[in-house]
């Protein structure tokens, strides 16, 4: 019994291993934001696709509703995405990732809104602490400062995020969590198909293995293995995990990219991820 949740559990952290990646392959591929989505977009549908064959998962929309939902998922998909590597190019690792995990609590705060749930008066205490936290990582408030515009990028990542949640939330009970990450996926292509005609792209070959990589690694299998390892643990549980992502990424930065966190970005990182954390707990209980 021991050795199974070991194992479960070490499959959890390496998912989470996985998706961390995404901070500094953003940061790496020498190719504008939006394109590099485009790519790991529709190189991570063509495997989805091909896994949802070999498992046989039915990939057919049930209502006709379904067609105009799924597209709005698809859109926050696609603005989470391209306003996060913008994040990343703009300031560094640490702080987009850091900036982006405001996102559980901007969904607590916005849950009121999708469901019959009252807003609760502590989500709003951890509102304010998560702004402090960004207050602290921003160190000019002036928009000529590209960390300050990266982190603000962040922020409005993790509301994108939030309502990519959210809206996707109403389908998990009708349909497979890959076929709605495939229909995710396709709009998010079909939606930055126009890049290409725009965005130089003439460095394709020599980036393509970095963004096979994202693709496969970051987005099919980090996400799959995620997906998978709610089977045994808890919601509340996996996010506890997760909040590790950013600590990942800033060492997964410093190894490949020399990124040094300073001590706001510490200080205000600690303070975000301290506040997921407790909320984490909180909602266990």
């Amino acid at each position: 019994m021991e050795n199974t949740h070991t194992k479960n559990l070490s499959v959890l952290l390496l998912a989470t291993l996985f998706i961390s990646t995404s901070g500094v392959l953003g940061k790496y591929i020498a190719m504008p934001a939006e394109v590099i989505i485009f790519f790991r977009a529709i190189i991570a549908s063509f495997f989805i696709y091909i896994f949802c064959r070999i498992k046989k998962i039915d990939l057919k929309i049930k209502f006709k509703k379904d067609y105009f939902s799924f597209a709005v998922n698809g859109f926050f998909l696609a603005a989470h995405w391209v306003t996060y590597f913008y994040a990343l190019k703009l300031s560094n690792v640490a702080l987009g990732m850091l900036s982006l995990y405001t996102f559980p609590v901007m969904a607590a705060l916005l849950e009121p809104f999708f469901s019959k749930q009252k807003l609760n008066k502590i989500h709003v205490l951890f509102g304010a602490l998560v702004l402090i936290g960004v207050f602290i990582l921003i160190p000019d408030f002036s928009l000529e400062n590209n960390e300050a515009k990266g982190i603000l990028l962040g922020v409005l990542s993790a509301l994108c995020y939030a309502l990519r949640n959210l809206t996707t939330k109403k389908h998990v009970t009708n349909y497979n969590g890959s076929t709605i990450m495939f229909y995710q996926l396709v709009i998010v292509t079909a939606l930055l198909l126009p890049v290409l005609f725009f965005s130089d792209i003439s460095n394709f070959e020599s980036q393509f293995p970095l963004l096979l990589l994202i693709s496969l690694l970051t987005t099919a299998i980090g996400h799959s293995m995620m997906v998978h390892s709610l089977q045994h643990f808890s919601v509340a549980t996996a996010s506890i995990i997760s909040s590790i992502q950013p600590v990942f990424g800033i060492i997964l930065a410093y190894i490949f990219v020399n990124e040094i966190p300073n001590i706001n970005t510490i200080i205000g990182g600690s303070l975000i991820l301290l506040t997921v954390i407790i909320e984490s707990v909180r909602s266990k209980k």
